[in-house]
């Protein structure tokens, strides 16, 4: 079972506050720290620490980029 976490928890892995670098995508969250993308806890015009599911749709690709990223957890409602 995977663990619950608010957006406030989520949003402290964000990769300047703590080592961590998470995202949240259609309610689960992934590790990204191993993306040389995420590095810093950006990626292009996009944060870490976030719920990224309403911004994937101007992503230049799919949510298949998530397959290669350890889910660590869901977003709480």
């Amino acid at each position: 079972m995977l663990k619950e976490y608010t957006k406030a928890q989520l949003a402290l892995r964000n990769g300047q506050d703590r080592p961590e670098i998470w995202c949240a995508y259609m309610g689960l969250i992934y590790d990204v720290a191993p993306s040389r993308l995420w590095r810093g806890g950006k990626h292009y015009e996009h944060w870490a620490g976030q719920d990224l599911t309403d911004e994937l749709k101007d992503a230049p690709h799919t949510d298949k980029v998530f397959d290669k990223f350890v889910i660590v957890g869901k977003l709480k409602n």
